[in-house]
């Protein structure tokens, strides 16, 4: 039988092509290693969503966040000691959460949800605002639900703390029990992030008008629970009369929103610790 054989160019191509070809899909970021006691709680969220099988490992919609997360990130990291990474995640309601340590959730759904970049960009720019101001350990702080024996019960048949308190965090999360409060803050600082990187800070208030008109079932749970939005559009509208020299060069005319597009119906891929690569 014949052998084969390649010359050092030959070789050299085909290195090049399967290099090419392991970079071409996008792929969700590597998880921040544990630090301390937020990156810790971050890594045992992420470890729970794993559990769930929620976390999308690949998928062409990455193509789509990647350019609007990365410019964020850009921008709010020196705002934070830990880096920002964003995850697609697999749920029935369009929502985006954020979790300390720095790892931002976005469900897939979201990105066929919102109408314009700027929509998107003010949802991101608001989760990492929430990071940034601590209000997920906050929460966690006011709410009180977990007893200490109970963690301590727990601990003794296996999970550890941090495992324990992720559980309770992301439900949490997803009921987003944040006070109205900690919401006007987030979207404040918010809209600062988004100017900064460049994106039209009244995409979050458009998103806020088009879900005064919205049926509460087609609401995502970040906004579902605060039906507050007029009031938080006003909040928006003073911060950026007061600080004109950072906002009066974005238009609030939603017809001057950037398109926004994802492939449709994209394949769905789910990172799981026993059945990575597996639907």
């Amino acid at each position: 039988m014949p052998v084969l054989r390649l010359s050092t160019c030959g070789f050299r191509i085909l290195l090049l092509l399967a290099m090419f070809a392991a970079t071409s899909m996008a792929q969700a970021p590597t998880p921040e290693p544990v630090t301390d006691q937020e990156t810790e709680l971050g890594q045992a969220v992420y470890k729970q969503l794993l559990d769930k099988r929620e976390i999308t490992e690949s998928s062409p919609l990455y193509d789509s966040l990647k350019p609007v997360a990365d410019a964020i990130a850009r921008v709010a990291q020196p705002r934070y000691p830990h880096p920002f990474k964003f995850f697609l995640v697999h749920e029935a309601q369009p929502n985006a959460f954020a979790t300390p340590g720095g790892n931002v959730y976005v469900v897939d759904s979201l990105l066929y949800f919102v109408k314009n970049t700027e929509e998107l960009a003010g949802t991101l720019c608001h989760e990492v605002s929430h990071t940034i101001h601590r209000d997920g350990v906050a929460l966690m702080v006011k709410e009180q639900k977990i007893q200490e024996r109970e963690v301590a019960a727990a601990i003794l048949l296996g999970p550890t703390r941090a495992h324990i308190i992720a559980i309770a965090l992301i439900g949490k999360l997803h009921q987003l029990g944040y006070s109205r409060d900690a919401e006007s803050k987030a979207d404040v600082t918010g809209s600062d992030i988004c100017a900064e990187a460049g994106f039209n800070p009244w995409g979050l208030a458009w998103l806020f008008q088009d879900f005064q008109n919205a049926e509460t079932s087609q609401l995502p749970q970040l906004l579902s629970d605060h039906p507050a939005n007029g009031t938080r559009i006003r909040t928006l509208e003073r911060h950026f009369q007061e600080n004109a020299s950072t906002f009066s060069k974005f238009s609030r005319d939603p017809k001057s929103a950037t398109p926004f597009s994802v492939p449709k119906d994209a394949p769905e891929v789910f990172l799981h610790p026993d059945t990575k690569g597996e639907n």
